[in-house]
C-alpha cells in the first residue's frame, strides 16, 4: 500500500475514536476517553514520524544510511582480523556521517602509545613488509605504475577507504575522516628507476633493467600503513586526511599532473617523507625553509657563422665552459649555495676533421627561486655571448616543455614545527634531527609552492644489513624496520594537524 494512504488513515484515526467514545458515554467516561485520546494521538504522531522517515530514507540517497563494509574475507585480509563496518562520505551529496569524539583533541602520551600499539601489532608489521616486497619485486617506471596502483587500490578497498582514480594516469586520491574541513594531505611517490638491481636477496626485482632504487616502494608502504592506523581512529579525526599516491616523481613531474587533476582540492597543508641512507634507521630529519635544491638541465648547440668560425668551434665551446664556472664563483653569494656543472661535451669523434657543431650540456641548482632562475638566465647569456667572440652562435634549451625544471623544496615554518613536535612526542628527542640542506631535487616542490608543506627524511641506514648506499645506486637497499616508524609518524602528523585546527 502506498505510504500516503497509510498516513491518511493514521491522521483520521484519533478523530474517529474520539467521536465513538463521546457518543457511548458523554458524562461518565468523558475524562477517561480524553486520556485515551491523548495516548492515541501521541501514538499516531510517533508512528507517522517513523513512517515518514522510512519513506524519505528509502526513496532518497541520504548519506546517513550509507554504510560501506570492507571485504571481511580473512584469507585476503592482511591484518588477519575482521575490519568493522565503517561509515563513509557520500560522494554525490558531499555530506558526511561521522560525529567526531573529543578524545585526543588534547594530545596525551596515551594517544601516542595507541598509535604505536596499532603500528607494531605483529600482523601489521608483517603486512607492511609483504606489501613493500611485492612492490619491490615488480618495479614500474614513471606513468607506468599500473600494477602498483592496482595493489594500492586493493588495499584501500580492503580497509574500506574511499578514493578517486585515476589522477595523472595512475595516481590515487584517497580520504579518511569526516569528509569535511580541514583537509590535510600526505603524499607518497610510486615510480621506480631504469636501473638493474645488483642486490642479491629473496625479493630482488623481477623486471630486468628496472629497480626501486630510491625507496618509493617503502614510501607507498608507509602511507598504506598510515591509512590503516587512521582508519582505525577515524572516529577521532576532526576533519579529513587526504592520501595522495603519486606517479612519476623521477621523471615527468608527476606532482604537477596530480595538481592539475585536483589532488590538492580543499587541502590546506601537505606532508611527505623520503628514505635516507644518511640517518640511522627510524630517525626523522628535516629543517625549516629550503631543504632541497631546485634543479634544471640545459643543452647548448654551438655552430659556426662562417668557414672561419668553424675552425674555432672547439675553442669557442671550451671558452664557454670556463666562463660558465664563473657564474657561481664570481656572481653568487658564498652564503647562497648554487651549482652550475657542465656534464657533457661532444665535439665529434674524428681527430683530423673540424666538427660542424659542438653540443654541451649540464645541470644547475640553487636553494631559492630567485637564485635558481637567475642561474637559468645567466647560463644562456654566457653561452650565447661567449661563443659570439669566436664567430659562432649558440642555442640553449632548458627543456621547460619536457617538465625538466624542479623548483626548490621549501618547508613552511609552521608545518615544520608541527612535524618536529609530533615526532618528538611520538618517538622521543633522539629520533628527530636537523637535516642538512641537500642538492638533490624533488617534485614535491610543486606542492610546497601552492600550500604550506613539510618534507622530511626517515633514516634507513643500517651497516649490519648493508643499507648504506645512496639512492639511484644498483646496490641501494633499505632497513625495513623503518616501515612502521614512517607509518606511525604519517598517521600522528595528520591526526594531530586536524586536532590543532579545532582547538
Amino acid at each position: 500500500m502506498p505510504t500516503c494512504s497509510i498516513l491518511s488513515l493514521l491522521t483520521q484515526l484519533p478523530l474517529s475514536l474520539s467521536l465513538s467514545l463521546s457518543l457511548s458515554n458523554k458524562n461518565k467516561n468523558l475524562k477517561k476517553a480524553m486520556d485515551n485520546l491523548k495516548k492515541l494521538n501521541l501514538f499516531s504522531v510517533s508512528l507517522t514520524i517513523i513512517l515518514v522517515s522510512f519513506t524519505i530514507a528509502t526513496t532518497t540517497n541520504l548519506p546517513f544510511l550509507e554504510v560501506k563494509y570492507p571485504n571481511t574475507n580473512t584469507n585476503n585480509n592482511p591484518f588477519g582480523m575482521l575490519l568493522r563496518p565503517t561509515q563513509t562520505k557520500n560522494q554525490s551529496s558531499g555530506q558526511t556521517t561521522r560525529v567526531c569524539s573529543d578524545e585526543c583533541l588534547v594530545w596525551t602520551k596515551s594517544c601516542s602509545d595507541e598509535i604505536l600499539r596499532l603500528t607494531y601489532e605483529p600482523d601489521n608489521v608483517a603486512w607492511l613488509k609483504r606489501v613493500r616486497r611485492t612492490i619491490h619485486e615488480n618495479p614500474e617506471l614513471a606513468f607506468e605504475e599500473v600494477e602498483t596502483s592496482r595493489l594500492i587500490r586493493s588495499e584501500l578497498d580492503r580497509m574500506g577507504i574511499m578514493y578517486r582514480y585515476p589522477l595523472a594516469k595512475t595516481g590515487i586520491r584517497a580520504w579518511i575522516g569526516s569528509g569535511g574541513p580541514p583537509f590535510v594531505a600526505v603524499r607518497a611517490d610510486m615510480d621506480a628507476l631504469p636501473i638493474q638491481e645488483a642486490v642479491e636477496w629473496e625479493h630482488k626485482s623481477k623486471v630486468a633493467g628496472k629497480m626501486h632504487a630510491c625507496g618509493h616502494d617503502a614510501h607507498v608502504t608507509m602511507l598504506l600503513g598510515a591509512a590503516h592506523i587512521l582508519k582505525s581512529r577515524e572516529h577521532l579525526l576532526k576533519g579529513t586526511v587526504v592520501l595522495l599516491f603519486q606517479p612519476a616523481e623521477e621523471a615527468g613531474n608527476g606532482a604537477k599532473n596530480m595538481i592539475e587533476d585536483g589532488a590538492l582540492e580543499d587541502v590546506e597543508a601537505i606532508f611527505a617523507v623520503h628514505v635516507s641512507h644518511i640517518h640511522p634507521t627510524g630517525v626523522i630529519g628535516s629543517r625549516s625553509g629550503p631543504l632541497l635544491a631546485g634543479c634544471g638541465i640545459f643543452r647548448a648547440v654551438i655552430t659556426a657563422e662562417d668557414s672561419s668560425g668553424a675552425a674555432n668551434l672547439i675553442l669557442a665551446a671550451s671558452s664557454a665552459v670556463i666562463s660558465l664556472q664563473g657564474i657561481v664563483s664570481r656572481e653568487a653569494s658564498p652564503l647562497d649555495s648554487q651549482v652550475v656543472s657542465v656534464t657533457s661535451f661532444d665535439g665529434g669523434h674524428s681527430l683530423d676533421v673540424v666538427p660542424d657543431t659542438v653540443v654541451l650540456g649540464g645541470t644547475y641548482r640553487a636553494f631559492s627561486n630567485s637564485s635558481f632562475y637567475y642561474l637559468m638566465k645567466r647560463i644562456e647569456e654566457v653561452l650565447v655571448d661567449q661563443v659570439r667572440v669566436f664567430g659562432c652562435t649558440a642555442t640553449v634549451n632548458f627543456f621547460e616543455k619536457q617538465n625538466a625544471i624542479y623548483p626548490p623544496t621549501t618547508n613552511n615554518d609552521a608545518t615544520y614545527n608541527h612535524l618536529k613536535k609530533v615526532t618528538v612526542d611520538l618517538l622521543g628527542d633522539s629520533h628527530f634531527t636537523l637535516a642538512p640542506q641537500m642538492m638533490g631535487a624533488e617534485d614535491f616542490a610543486f606542492y610546497s609552492e601552492i600550500i604550506p608543506a613539510a618534507f622530511y627524511f626517515i633514516g634507513i641506514r643500517n651497516e649490519e644489513l648493508g643499507s648504506v648506499h645512496i639512492g639511484h645506486s644498483p646496490h641501494f637497499m633499505i632497513d625495513e624496520d623503518s616501515l612502521p616508524v614512517g607509518a606511525a609518524v604519517h598517521a600522528a602528523v595528520a591526526e594531530r594537524y586536524l586536532n590543532d585546527k579545532n582547538l
